[in-house]
Protein backbone atom coordinates (compact mmCIF):
# COMPACT_ATOMS: atom_id res chain seq x y z
CA UNK A 1 0.00 0.00 0.00
CA UNK A 2 1.82 3.17 -1.07
CA UNK A 3 -0.80 5.66 -1.05
CA UNK A 4 -2.21 7.38 1.70
CA UNK A 5 -4.37 5.63 3.79
CA UNK A 6 -7.73 7.49 4.84
CA UNK A 7 -9.36 7.00 8.01
CA UNK A 8 -12.42 8.31 8.15
CA UNK A 9 -14.30 8.96 11.25
CA UNK A 10 -17.94 9.57 10.98
CA UNK A 11 -19.04 11.84 14.73
CA UNK A 12 -21.78 14.35 14.14
CA UNK A 13 -24.78 12.00 15.69
CA UNK A 14 -26.68 13.91 18.47
CA UNK A 15 -25.31 11.36 20.94
CA UNK A 16 -29.03 10.94 22.43
CA UNK A 17 -28.09 7.69 23.92
CA UNK A 18 -25.27 9.20 26.17
CA UNK A 19 -27.38 11.99 27.40
CA UNK A 20 -27.01 14.00 29.76
CA UNK A 21 -23.42 14.05 28.91
CA UNK A 22 -23.59 15.15 25.50
CA UNK A 23 -25.78 18.24 25.94
CA UNK A 24 -22.07 19.80 26.40
CA UNK A 25 -19.77 18.13 24.91
CA UNK A 26 -19.94 15.32 21.67
CA UNK A 27 -19.93 11.51 22.28
CA UNK A 28 -16.22 10.94 21.03
CA UNK A 29 -15.18 13.50 24.28
CA UNK A 30 -16.65 11.39 26.96
CA UNK A 31 -14.45 10.06 28.99
CA UNK A 32 -13.84 6.17 29.64
CA UNK A 33 -10.95 4.90 31.73
CA UNK A 34 -9.25 8.31 32.21
CA UNK A 35 -9.40 9.38 28.45
CA UNK A 36 -11.54 10.58 25.95
CA UNK A 37 -13.25 7.67 24.31
CA UNK A 38 -11.56 9.52 20.85
CA UNK A 39 -8.01 8.96 22.50
CA UNK A 40 -8.69 4.98 22.54
CA UNK A 41 -10.17 5.29 19.22
CA UNK A 42 -7.01 6.41 17.84
CA UNK A 43 -5.03 4.61 19.98
CA UNK A 44 -6.36 1.47 17.91
CA UNK A 45 -4.39 2.61 14.55
CA UNK A 46 -1.20 2.15 16.27
CA UNK A 47 -0.60 -1.28 14.64
CA UNK A 48 -0.29 0.50 11.36
CA UNK A 49 3.24 0.63 9.80
CA UNK A 50 4.96 3.06 11.02
CA UNK A 51 6.31 3.97 7.50
CA UNK A 52 2.57 4.37 5.96
CA UNK A 53 1.30 7.74 5.31
CA UNK A 54 -1.85 8.09 6.99
CA UNK A 55 -4.95 11.34 6.85
CA UNK A 56 -7.62 11.15 9.57
CA UNK A 57 -11.29 12.61 8.08
CA UNK A 58 -13.54 13.34 11.04
CA UNK A 59 -17.64 13.91 9.92
CA UNK A 60 -18.51 16.66 13.29
CA UNK A 61 -21.71 18.19 13.54
CA UNK A 62 -22.64 21.32 13.07
CA UNK A 63 -22.65 22.66 17.29
CA UNK A 64 -20.79 20.96 19.64
CA UNK A 65 -18.85 18.84 17.08
CA UNK A 66 -16.47 22.91 16.66
CA UNK A 67 -14.53 21.09 20.06
CA UNK A 68 -13.12 18.69 17.89
CA UNK A 69 -10.47 20.28 15.77
CA UNK A 70 -9.20 22.43 18.69
CA UNK A 71 -8.99 19.00 21.07
CA UNK A 72 -6.99 16.87 17.70
CA UNK A 73 -4.90 19.95 17.70
CA UNK A 74 -4.27 20.18 20.94
CA UNK A 75 -3.39 16.51 22.07
CA UNK A 76 -2.53 15.70 18.36
CA UNK A 77 -0.68 18.45 16.58
CA UNK A 78 1.27 16.01 14.11
CA UNK A 79 -2.12 13.87 12.54
CA UNK A 80 -3.22 14.70 9.55
CA UNK A 81 -6.64 16.03 10.05
CA UNK A 82 -9.76 17.10 7.75
CA UNK A 83 -12.91 18.25 9.03
CA UNK A 84 -16.16 18.15 7.79
CA UNK A 85 -19.26 19.60 9.21
CA UNK A 86 -22.49 17.31 8.19
CA UNK A 87 -25.24 19.89 8.56
CA UNK A 88 -28.29 17.65 8.23
CA UNK A 89 -28.31 14.33 9.91
CA UNK A 90 -29.30 12.16 6.80
CA UNK A 91 -27.30 8.99 7.84
CA UNK A 92 -24.03 7.52 7.78
CA UNK A 93 -23.67 7.33 3.51
CA UNK A 94 -24.23 10.83 3.46
CA UNK A 95 -21.64 11.20 5.91
CA UNK A 96 -19.32 10.33 4.20
CA UNK A 97 -20.70 11.29 0.76
CA UNK A 98 -19.70 14.83 1.93
CA UNK A 99 -16.06 13.73 1.95
CA UNK A 100 -15.71 12.34 -1.07
CA UNK A 101 -13.42 14.55 -2.91
CA UNK A 102 -10.92 13.14 0.16
CA UNK A 103 -12.01 9.34 -0.30
CA UNK A 104 -9.89 8.27 -3.19
CA UNK A 105 -7.17 5.60 -2.65
CA UNK A 106 -7.44 3.05 0.11
CA UNK A 107 -9.92 3.80 2.93
CA UNK A 108 -10.97 2.73 6.38
CA UNK A 109 -14.01 3.71 7.53
CA UNK A 110 -15.00 3.01 12.13
CA UNK A 111 -17.62 4.43 13.27
CA UNK A 112 -16.81 6.57 16.77
CA UNK A 113 -18.02 4.43 19.26
CA UNK A 114 -16.66 1.22 17.99
CA UNK A 115 -13.28 -0.14 19.75
CA UNK A 116 -11.70 -3.18 18.87
CA UNK A 117 -8.94 -4.89 19.60
CA UNK A 118 -7.45 -5.69 16.31
CA UNK A 119 -3.49 -5.56 14.54
CA UNK A 120 -4.32 -3.38 10.94
CA UNK A 121 -0.76 -4.51 9.70
CA UNK A 122 -1.90 -6.76 7.00
CA UNK A 123 -3.71 -3.97 5.35
CA UNK A 124 -0.82 -3.16 3.50
CA UNK A 125 -0.80 -6.64 1.37
CA UNK A 126 -4.82 -7.10 1.56
CA UNK A 127 -5.22 -7.86 -1.77
CA UNK A 128 -9.72 -7.90 -1.67
CA UNK A 129 -11.33 -4.91 -2.90
CA UNK A 130 -12.86 -4.54 1.07
CA UNK A 131 -12.75 -5.96 4.26
CA UNK A 132 -15.75 -5.63 6.91
CA UNK A 133 -14.68 -6.66 10.72
CA UNK A 134 -16.79 -8.86 12.73
CA UNK A 135 -17.40 -10.59 15.96
CA UNK A 136 -19.70 -13.81 16.68
CA UNK A 137 -22.14 -12.61 18.95
CA UNK A 138 -24.85 -15.21 21.03
CA UNK A 139 -27.68 -13.45 19.29
CA UNK A 140 -27.32 -11.64 15.59
CA UNK A 141 -30.72 -10.12 15.44
CA UNK A 142 -29.99 -7.01 17.21
CA UNK A 143 -27.28 -6.05 14.85
CA UNK A 144 -26.10 -6.64 11.03
CA UNK A 145 -24.26 -9.15 9.53
CA UNK A 146 -22.71 -10.01 6.74
CA UNK A 147 -23.80 -13.21 4.99
CA UNK A 148 -20.97 -15.42 3.50
CA UNK A 149 -20.59 -17.61 0.00
CA UNK A 150 -17.67 -19.14 -1.08
CA UNK A 151 -15.50 -17.27 1.50
CA UNK A 152 -16.50 -13.76 0.67
CA UNK A 153 -19.38 -11.32 1.59
CA UNK A 154 -22.05 -11.91 -0.85
CA UNK A 155 -24.40 -9.40 1.15
CA UNK A 156 -24.69 -7.70 4.55
CA UNK A 157 -28.59 -7.88 6.45
CA UNK A 158 -29.62 -5.63 8.79
CA UNK A 159 -31.42 -7.26 11.87
CA UNK A 160 -31.27 -10.96 10.65
CA UNK A 161 -34.71 -12.63 12.02
CA UNK A 162 -32.88 -15.74 11.79
CA UNK A 163 -29.92 -16.63 14.28
CA UNK A 164 -28.00 -19.42 12.15
CA UNK A 165 -25.71 -16.21 10.94
CA UNK A 166 -23.73 -15.03 13.98
CA UNK A 167 -21.06 -12.85 12.08
CA UNK A 168 -22.02 -9.38 13.58
CA UNK A 169 -21.07 -6.43 11.47
CA UNK A 170 -18.83 -4.03 14.39
CA UNK A 171 -18.89 -0.96 12.22
CA UNK A 172 -15.25 -0.73 10.74
CA UNK A 173 -14.30 -0.94 7.17
CA UNK A 174 -11.61 -1.25 4.73
CA UNK A 175 -12.00 -0.14 1.43
CA UNK A 176 -8.74 -0.88 -1.11
CA UNK A 177 -10.21 1.99 -3.32
CA UNK A 178 -12.41 5.25 -1.96
CA UNK A 179 -13.51 6.19 -5.08
CA UNK A 180 -15.25 2.69 -5.73
CA UNK A 181 -17.18 3.25 -2.36
CA UNK A 182 -17.97 6.50 -3.53
CA UNK A 183 -19.96 5.58 -6.54
CA UNK A 184 -21.86 2.96 -4.36
CA UNK A 185 -22.70 5.60 -2.59
CA UNK A 186 -23.81 7.89 -5.58
CA UNK A 187 -25.56 5.35 -6.65
CA UNK A 188 -27.44 4.83 -3.28
CA UNK A 189 -28.50 8.59 -3.40
CA UNK A 190 -29.60 8.23 -6.57
CA UNK A 191 -31.69 5.27 -6.48
CA UNK A 192 -32.97 6.55 -2.62
CA UNK A 193 -32.17 3.78 -0.87
CA UNK A 194 -32.88 5.25 2.72
CA UNK A 195 -34.67 4.63 5.88
CA UNK A 196 -36.79 7.22 7.84
CA UNK A 197 -34.31 9.89 5.70
CA UNK A 198 -31.27 7.98 6.46
CA UNK A 199 -28.47 6.95 4.63
CA UNK A 200 -26.86 3.64 5.72
CA UNK A 201 -23.82 2.62 4.71
CA UNK A 202 -24.75 -1.44 4.40
CA UNK A 203 -27.11 -0.62 1.30
CA UNK A 204 -23.83 1.20 -0.22
CA UNK A 205 -21.87 -2.04 0.21
CA UNK A 206 -24.66 -3.96 -0.80
CA UNK A 207 -24.11 -1.73 -4.30
CA UNK A 208 -20.69 -2.41 -4.14
CA UNK A 209 -21.12 -6.23 -4.15
CA UNK A 210 -23.59 -6.36 -6.51
CA UNK A 211 -21.06 -4.49 -8.62
CA UNK A 212 -18.66 -7.47 -8.06
CA UNK A 213 -16.71 -5.88 -5.31
CA UNK A 214 -14.88 -8.93 -3.73
CA UNK A 215 -15.03 -8.13 0.23
CA UNK A 216 -14.07 -10.59 2.82
CA UNK A 217 -14.69 -10.65 6.86
CA UNK A 218 -12.02 -10.34 9.52
CA UNK A 219 -13.10 -11.66 12.94
CA UNK A 220 -12.04 -9.71 16.24
CA UNK A 221 -12.03 -11.25 19.35
CA UNK A 222 -12.50 -7.62 21.32
CA UNK A 223 -15.44 -5.18 20.57
CA UNK A 224 -16.02 -2.37 23.23
CA UNK A 225 -19.09 0.16 22.87
CA UNK A 226 -19.10 3.32 24.06
CA UNK A 227 -22.59 4.72 22.73
CA UNK A 228 -24.45 3.99 25.59
CA UNK A 229 -24.07 4.79 29.57
CA UNK A 230 -24.49 1.00 30.34
CA UNK A 231 -22.13 0.27 27.31
CA UNK A 232 -19.48 2.76 28.59
CA UNK A 233 -19.44 1.99 32.31
CA UNK A 234 -18.81 -1.59 31.00
CA UNK A 235 -15.79 -0.36 28.77
CA UNK A 236 -14.35 0.90 31.50
CA UNK A 237 -14.07 -2.08 33.45
CA UNK A 238 -12.88 -3.68 30.22
CA UNK A 239 -10.24 -1.58 30.02
CA UNK A 240 -8.93 -1.19 33.38
CA UNK A 241 -8.90 -4.74 33.75
CA UNK A 242 -6.59 -4.88 30.42
CA UNK A 243 -3.84 -2.35 30.83
CA UNK A 244 -5.66 1.08 32.05
CA UNK A 245 -5.29 0.05 35.85
CA UNK A 246 -2.78 2.32 37.84
CA UNK A 247 -3.74 1.24 41.72
CA UNK A 248 -0.39 0.54 42.61
CA UNK A 249 0.37 4.36 42.20
CA UNK A 250 -2.99 5.37 43.79
CA UNK A 251 -2.98 3.12 46.91
CA UNK A 252 0.58 5.00 47.78
CA UNK A 253 -1.78 8.01 48.88
CA UNK A 254 -2.48 8.74 52.26
CA UNK A 255 -6.20 7.70 53.53
CA UNK A 256 -7.18 6.03 50.00
CA UNK A 257 -7.99 2.10 50.24
CA UNK A 258 -7.73 1.02 46.80
CA UNK A 259 -9.86 -2.03 45.40
CA UNK A 260 -8.21 -2.53 42.18
CA UNK A 261 -8.20 -2.37 39.73
CA UNK A 262 -9.03 1.78 39.06
CA UNK A 263 -7.91 4.60 37.35
CA UNK A 264 -7.39 7.82 39.56
CA UNK A 265 -5.73 10.63 37.51
CA UNK A 266 -2.10 11.96 39.35
CA UNK A 267 -4.20 15.34 39.21
CA UNK A 268 -7.36 14.16 41.30
CA UNK A 269 -7.54 14.95 44.89
CA UNK A 270 -8.68 11.89 46.55
CA UNK A 271 -8.70 11.73 50.53
CA UNK A 272 -10.80 9.27 53.10
CA UNK A 273 -12.09 6.81 50.55
CA UNK A 274 -12.38 3.84 49.24
CA UNK A 275 -12.20 3.49 45.68
CA UNK A 276 -13.02 0.40 43.29
CA UNK A 277 -12.72 -1.76 41.80
CA UNK A 278 -13.37 -0.38 38.28
CA UNK A 279 -13.06 3.40 39.01
CA UNK A 280 -11.81 5.93 37.14
CA UNK A 281 -10.74 9.25 38.50
CA UNK A 282 -10.35 11.93 36.03
CA UNK A 283 -8.00 14.97 36.62
CA UNK A 284 -8.63 17.99 38.82
CA UNK A 285 -11.77 15.24 40.51
CA UNK A 286 -11.87 16.36 44.27
CA UNK A 287 -12.95 13.21 46.27
CA UNK A 288 -13.30 12.50 50.10
CA UNK A 289 -15.49 10.56 52.42
CA UNK A 290 -16.56 8.54 49.36
CA UNK A 291 -16.82 4.50 48.34
CA UNK A 292 -16.99 4.60 44.74
CA UNK A 293 -17.74 1.50 42.59
CA UNK A 294 -18.21 0.67 38.82
CA UNK A 295 -18.11 4.39 38.45
CA UNK A 296 -16.98 6.87 36.19
CA UNK A 297 -15.98 10.97 37.15
CA UNK A 298 -14.81 13.18 34.63
CA UNK A 299 -12.52 15.95 34.91
CA UNK A 300 -13.47 17.95 37.77
CA UNK A 301 -15.94 16.24 38.83
CA UNK A 302 -16.81 16.69 42.67
CA UNK A 303 -17.93 14.03 45.00
CA UNK A 304 -18.48 13.82 48.99
CA UNK A 305 -19.98 12.29 51.49
CA UNK A 306 -21.17 9.87 49.11
CA UNK A 307 -21.48 6.17 48.11
CA UNK A 308 -22.24 5.59 44.40
CA UNK A 309 -22.21 2.08 42.30
CA UNK A 310 -22.68 2.87 38.59
CA UNK A 311 -22.64 5.90 38.33
CA UNK A 312 -20.92 8.51 36.06
CA UNK A 313 -20.64 11.83 36.77
CA UNK A 314 -20.09 14.79 34.20
CA UNK A 315 -17.26 17.73 34.15
CA UNK A 316 -17.42 19.90 37.17
CA UNK A 317 -20.05 18.15 38.37
CA UNK A 318 -21.06 17.65 42.03
CA UNK A 319 -22.39 14.79 44.02
CA UNK A 320 -22.91 15.15 48.07
CA UNK A 321 -25.42 12.42 49.88
CA UNK A 322 -26.23 9.56 50.41
CA UNK A 323 -25.68 5.85 48.40
CA UNK A 324 -27.29 6.11 45.14
CA UNK A 325 -26.56 5.53 41.66
CA UNK A 326 -26.04 8.93 39.34
CA UNK A 327 -25.85 9.64 35.64
CA UNK A 328 -25.15 13.34 35.81
CA UNK A 329 -23.89 15.78 33.30
CA UNK A 330 -21.23 18.39 32.78
CA UNK A 331 -21.72 21.27 35.59
CA UNK A 332 -24.83 19.72 37.15
CA UNK A 333 -25.08 19.70 41.12
CA UNK A 334 -26.98 17.19 43.38
CA UNK A 335 -27.14 16.89 46.66
CA UNK A 336 -28.68 13.92 48.37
Amino acid sequence: MSETLKIIIPMAGWGTRMRPHTWSKPKPLVSVAGKASLDHLLDMFKSLPAEMQVEFIFIIGPFLGEQIPPYIQENYPALQAHYIVQEEMKGQSHALWLARHLLHGPTIMVFSDTLLETDFSFLAQEQCDGVAWVKAVPDPRRFGVAEIRDGSISRLIEKPQTMENNLALVGCYYFKQGEELVAAIGEQIKRGIALKGEYFLADAINIMLENGAQMRTHSVEVWLDTGTIEATLETNTYMLEHGRDNSAQAARRPGLTVIPPVFVHPQARVEGAVIGPHVSVGADCEVSGCVLRNSILDDGAIVTDSVLDGSFIGRQARVQGRPTTVNIGDNSSIQL
